[in-house]
Parts: structure tokens; sequence; C-alpha cells
């Protein structure tokens, strides 16, 4: 019987983990483009080759040295019900956004995830003594402890959900063909074990990004003249 009971909870958490990352998560992630549409507009990024360079530059030099140690850092705060840690992580996230439609981009996925969570019938009142901005990131870590996501598998299903939904914003933008970008999707997910074993042996003063180019295609985007997306 017991057996029997792992392999369930086991089942259960795989769907719960692909509900949490799932583009129908009703927090806005199909809205933001992280600086994306202006790299467009400004022709840095116009086809699918220089597509996959811009997101390997991200996914290198951002997500596998802040958010994804983040996470381990917040998964293990979260279990510890830790709220210094939650609340020192939370702030080195926040503080990393490095312009003003990150930083609302960062509070408003947290708030829409916290208010999904409540809805959900999960007990979040122990983040009322966590002392910073909302995040996602935090959010999911909430979620996977409460279905039982192991670490590992939350690593994964993050790094998929922010893939798919960059991709999908630069097929609109480009545009490119739905097939070209499953080429993206397949080539830039193959570097992900290797992301994540850079993530791993990142110590807690090595955690930041460099993306100066996303920086300024972010401050940029604010002025754009026409915007289809909020970051």
């Amino acid at each position: 019987m017991k057996l029997a009971t792992d392999v369930r909870g086991e089942s259960l958490a795989s769907y719960r983990l692909f509900q949490l990352i799932s583009p129908a998560l009703p927090i806005g992630g199909f809205t933001y483009s992280q600086g994306l549409e202006y790299a467009v507009e400004a022709g840095w990024v116009n086809d699918r080759e220089s597509m996959e360079r811009w997101l390997m530059h991200m996914v290198e030099s951002s997500v596998a040295t802040l958010e994804l140690p983040i996470i381990e850092h917040l998964y293990h705060a979260v279990l510890e019900k830790d709220h210094q840690a939650c609340t020192h992580w939370s702030d080195v996230l926040y503080s990393s956004r490095e312009t003003s439609e990150l930083r609302a981009e960062e509070r408003q996925r947290g708030n829409a995830l916290y208010t999904l969570l409540k809805q959900l019938d999960m007990d979040l009142s122990w983040l009322e003594n966590v002392d910073s901005h909302p995040n996602q990131l935090l959010g999911f870590c909430v979620a996977a402890h409460h279905w039982q996501i192991d670490l590992e598998s939350l690593k994964q299903g993050y790094l998929w959900s922010w893939l798919e939904n960059i991709v999908t914003a630069g097929v609109k933008l480009i545009p490119l063909g739905q097939t070209a970008g499953q080429v993206v999707l397949i080539n830039i997910s193959a570097a992900f074990p290797s992301v994540i074993a850079k993530a791993s042996r990142q110590e807690s003063w090595m955690i930041g990004s460099f993306t100066p180019s996303i920086a300024m295609a972010s401050a940029l985007h604010q002025t754009q003249y026409t915007r289809l997306f909020r970051s």
C-alpha cells in the first residue's frame, strides 16, 4: 500500500507542476517580453538565430546565476519558515531587476500568484512576516511545498515556463513561424541540464545577473511608441 501511495503522490506532484508552469496560469506571464519587444523594434533581434543568441545570453547570465540559485534558497527557506531568509533573497531578486518595468513585473507576477494561491486554499498567512516585495519565485516555492514538488523538478519547470513564455512573445513580435518557435524551444532547452548544473555551483556571494543589453532594452521599452507587452 505504501508503494501505491508514494507513486500516486509523485504522479500528482508532476501534474501540479504542469499546472504551476502552464501558460494558462492566471498570473499574466504571456504579457511580458522582458525587453525583447524593444530588441525586435531596434533590429537587435530579427530572426530565429538572433533570438536564440538573445535567449542564451539571458539564460546563461541571469536565469542560471540569479533566478535558479534564488529558487533553491527560497525553497529551503519556505521549508524552514525562515522569514529572514525569505526577505533577504526576495530583496536580492528585486534589487537585481534593473529597470522600473522589470521591478513592476516582479511585483505584478508575485501579487497575482499570491492571490491565486490563496484562492486555491493555500495558507500564505506566514508570508505577512516577509518584509519584501511579492515575487513569483517565492510563490512558486510555497506552491511547490504545498503540492510536494521536489526542488529539481521545480527548477526544470521554471526554466521551461520562462522559455515558453518568451518564445511565444518572440514568435508574435519578429514574427516567427510556429515551427521556427519549436526549433528555438528545442535548441535553448538543450542547454538546460548545463544551466541547472551552473546554477548549483553559484555560491551566495556570486548570485546576480549581468545582462546590460536586456537592461537597456527594458529601459528603452518604457518609452517605446507602440507596445504589445508590459515589459
